[in-house]
């Protein structure tokens, strides 16, 4: 098993540990230190040396911060998180609701004539300490060294993974023709070299792989790729045997505390992007005097659009992932539900998926929510929190693989016998909200905050709504939450051919039940309309081919449009994933994929 059911945190560990970190802030006569989620590559997921959030506060979320003074800690999170952190933190905490509740707004108030804020350099991007040194004036500033690790006795070691070679087949592209097809546009930019400091970005580079995050086949890695094309990977040398000779001689392999040096030895301008660097690099090139320019990541739209190679991988792997979803939701069908458990649940949808013999990861930690548990968007399983499925529950399920060929992330709502009339309601409301996504037209240079709406009108119309956003992107056998792609009303990255997203809507009602319905789907460009105006148009490409529940679809809230939808998806379904199914999943099937 990749997924374990262990309880994530203690809640009852964070006062000690806080009264440990307070001692060293009045030691050092601090007045607010800074915890953040991320690790030094910005990272949302991160490795267990780095869960320093979780080990001060307990919160186990993928995203939030913590602000901690001599009188308060305040864990600050959005609303995916809202009941989860409550459960997870104790009563020395305070949760804060992000972003309608500011740090910024607390510390003006707190400290009218200024205070001293510290923060560790490397876990915080130039836009950020920007930004609050903007919004703050009155306060200093102090880097420190992590505060955290200073008082975490049992820290884990260092992840070290070894790096692998990600294959041409399914990388579609050489790392010799990416880095000077990238160089090009630094040359053209008058710039010396680029800085790297993303890791997805920098497996997508040099086509490698590793796996120092779980969940997700990345190294722990910086990168500076020169405007000659050649390049050099900060990593643990040590990690990089397999992929010497992959990596040629253009790109020489640095230890990470090389960064420095690396960087003094450039002539001309050095390209940094403030919405990932660390402020610790800024910091370094103003002692060092060299030329920093802000600007885009060179790695960031290229990696989000997918060559023909990636998308042909990413088909694949979805073709076999809908196998092994729709050999469970068969089993699913048969089983004494009643008689099961979330953890039965996402214990049996990863052996469907290992079974594929294919299955190198799972692409996230499996959300398997029953009732109540299904309104908390992100819901993971414990021992402790292991829920029975009860007669008429609503189950929440999403999860995802991670192939040599792609990456999946699938969400479908099971039912547990018959749901009622105002689950049903909901659902297809979601479901609608689905459709019109997978449906859409839409010109050149829109974004994904002019489409989120769509997703969300029909809930809209009944007084409903989620508070997440209704898709990310997805990389290629990379992190599973991949920028700069966003279904989401922040989505300000124009959509283009190749780029992957999520499409899940929602809705959850909190201590009842949850609903998500999530496709993958890649943007293309659209067939002419006949009639229409000649504007270059897009559309999605539906990636994800498994039935949604029938039995939860009211089908009088669906317009003929919608209902013809529902009938093509699963008509593709059958033609698709029939084929290649096991004579015991027939039954289930062939009722899965009846017309409306």
């Amino acid at each position: 098993m990749f997924q374990t059911f262990d309880s994530p945190s203690s809640p009852d560990q964070g006062p000690p540990r806080l009264a440990r970190l307070r001692d060293v802030m009045t030691a050092e006569k601090i007045d607010a230190y800074l915890v953040p989620r991320a690790d030094r590559f910005q990272g949302e997921y991160v490795a267990p040396r780095d869960d320093r959030l979780a080990w001060l506060t307990g919160f186990t979320g993928s995203a939030g911060f913590a602000l901690v003074s001599a009188d308060h800690a305040l864990v600050f999170v959005d609303g995916r998180y809202r009941v989860q952190v409550r459960a997870q933190v104790a009563p020395d905490f305070t949760p804060m609701d992000w972003p309608a509740q500011s740090h910024v707004g607390w510390l003006a108030q707190t400290y009218p004539d200024g205070g001293v804020l510290a923060f560790d350099p490397w876990l915080h991007t130039i836009d950020e300490i920007t930004r609050l040194s903007r919004d703050l004036p009155k306060m200093t500033f102090r880097r420190t060294d992590n505060l955290i690790d200073r008082i975490w006795a049992d820290q884990p070691a260092p992840p070290a993974a070894p790096i692998t070679a990600h294959p041409l087949e399914f990388a579609g592209e050489t790392h010799d023709a990416k880095r000077a097809r990238l160089a090009e546009d630094l040359r053209k930019a008058g710039e010396a070299a680029a800085l790297i400091t993303l890791p997805d970005s920098v497996a997508w580079l040099f086509n490698i792989r590793g796996a120092d995050i779980p969940r997700n086949p990345i190294a722990h890695a910086f990168a500076v790729l020169r405007a000659d094309g050649s390049a050099v990977l900060l990593t643990d040398p040590a990690k990089c045997d397999a992929v010497r000779d992959h990596l040629g001689p253009e790109v020489q392999i640095r230890t990470e505390s090389d960064l420095a040096a690396v960087l003094a030895d450039l002539t001309g301008p050095l390209r940094i992007d403030p919405q990932s660097t660390p402020q610790a690099v800024a910091d370094m090139l103003a002692d060092t005097g060299q030329e920093a320019r802000h600007g885009t990541d060179p790695c960031r739209i290229p990696k989000a659009c997918k060559n023909a190679g990636e998308l042909q991988g990413m088909r694949d792997a979805h073709i076999r992932d809908a196998v092994a979803m729709c050999r469970f939701l068969a089993w699913f069908d048969a089983a004494d539900q009643t008689d099961l458990s979330e953890i039965d649940l996402v214990t049996s949808l990863e052996g469907f998926r290992r079974d594929t013999n294919m299955l190198r990861e799972i692409s996230f930690d499996t959300i398997a929510g029953a009732g109540p548990n299904g309104a908390l968007p992100h819901y993971r399983v414990s021992t402790d929190t292991n829920r029975r499925l009860e007669e008429g529950a609503l189950i929440v399920l999403d999860s995802g693989g991670q192939y040599p060929d792609g990456t999946t992330d699938i969400t479908r709502t099971l039912v547990v016998g018959d749901a009622g009339a105002e689950e049903k309601r909901a659902f297809t409301l979601v479901l609608k909200g689905m459709i019109a996504i997978s449906r859409a037209r839409f010109p050149r240079g829109v974004a994904g905050a002019h489409l989120d709406a769509l997703a969300r009108y029909p809930l809209w119309l009944a007084g409903m709504d989620y508070d997440h956003g209704t898709g990310h992107g997805v990389g290629a056998y990379l992190c599973v939450h991949e920028g700069p792609q966003r279904l989401a009303r922040g989505g300000d990255v124009p959509l283009l051919p190749g780029m992957i997203l999520s499409n899940e809507p929602g809705y959850y009602r909190d201590g009842a039940f949850g609903i998500r319905i999530e496709n993958l789907i890649a943007v293309q460009p659209a067939d002419p309309v006949t009639g229409g105006d000649a504007r270059d148009m897009l559309d999605f490409e539906t990636l994800t081919w498994v039935p949604i529940d029938r039995r939860l679809i009211a089908t009088d809230l669906l317009t003929a449009e919608e209902r013809a939808w529902i009938n093509a998806y699963h008509a593709t379904c059958r033609d698709n994933i029939g084929p290649l199914l096991p004579q015991d999943c027939r039954l289930w099937f062939d009722a899965a994929v009846e017309a409306l």
